[in-house]
């Protein structure tokens, strides 16, 4: 028996038997895993709050060798991101984060630079940048380390050096207007305004990308990469259901709290 120990974050949990939890974790050292905590959901579990969402921790599990999932041990918080969980429209974007990790991922593929972006999307969520921005600028960055980046210079099908007039996106980067009817993946419209931004925020500085004026590009970005994730995991982001419906209950007073807990129930 195996025992690893590694730096991670909650990316997902849900309930298994009567007292167990299924939980995945994104580590620095291991990359994506499973592994079940044994009478997580008791009273007086050893686990208390330790394996919310988004937290980060010391990990400590067994590996049998037998299975793909571990045995958890200990999981011991560093920092438990709780501001995450106290802004709707954060939590909505944090989900958006975890899920992006969860469902992008490959079990045990170690990539230490996409550790540190979670853990650094993350903090910035608990800062003073609006939210939405904090989840584009780890967007662009996490689906081009996992080798995903558009190519944003030609068109993918005849290679047609941009600009030319009315650019769409398809799969793995601009598709001219002559190839977008034949293209069989799709394409979306996109603004030359949009691929100039998108550009620069691949090339900026963390901290400048978060502070690089984006004026009206941010929602056609926003769109552009939810677009991207749901071609890659092969359907729309659940956490997106999640964000539309903090939208439509942001105005209202007295709406009912919604946690993390309720997009992810029963999830990775």
């Amino acid at each position: 028996m195996g025992l690893g120990k590694s730096a991670a974050v909650v990316i997902g949990s849900f309930p298994l038997g009567e007292s167990d939890r299924l939980v995945t974790f994104y580590s620095r050292d291991f990359g994506k895993i499973r592994g079940v905590a044994k009478s997580a959901r008791r009273m007086r579990s050893r686990f208390g709050s330790a394996l919310e969402l988004c937290t980060l921790g010391e990990l400590i599990f067994f590996d049998t060798g037998r299975s793909e999932l571990v045995r958890i041990d200990h999981f011991d918080i560093t920092r438990p991101f709780n501001r995450l969980r106290e802004n709707l429209e954060t939590l909505a974007q944090a989900a958006w984060i975890v899920e992006c990790m969860a469902r992008l991922t490959a079990e045990r593929d170690r990539h230490v630079a996409l550790f540190s972006l979670l853990v650094r999307g993350l903090r910035a969520l608990e800062g003073s940048r609006p939210p939405a921005r904090v989840a584009i600028c780890f967007g662009v960055r996490c689906i081009e380390a996992l080798g995903h980046r558009p190519r944003l210079d030609a068109c993918v099908d005849c290679g047609r050096a941009y600009p030319f007039p009315r650019p769409s996106l398809g799969e793995g980067g601009l598709v001219c207007e002559a190839c977008a009817p034949a293209s069989a993946a799709g394409t979306l419209p996109i603004s030359p305004a949009t691929i100039n931004a998108a550009e620069r925020l691949r090339s900026l500085s963390w901290e400048e990308a978060l502070a690089m004026p984006l004026a009206r590009t941010e929602t056609e970005l926003a769109a552009v990469l939810e677009a991207q994730v749901a071609r890659l995991i092969g359907h729309p982001p659940r956490s997106s259901r999640f964000q539309r419906e903090v939208q439509r209950l942001l105005p209202s007073s007295g709406a009912p709290p919604l946690t993390a807990e309720r997009v992810y129930e029963g999830g990775h």
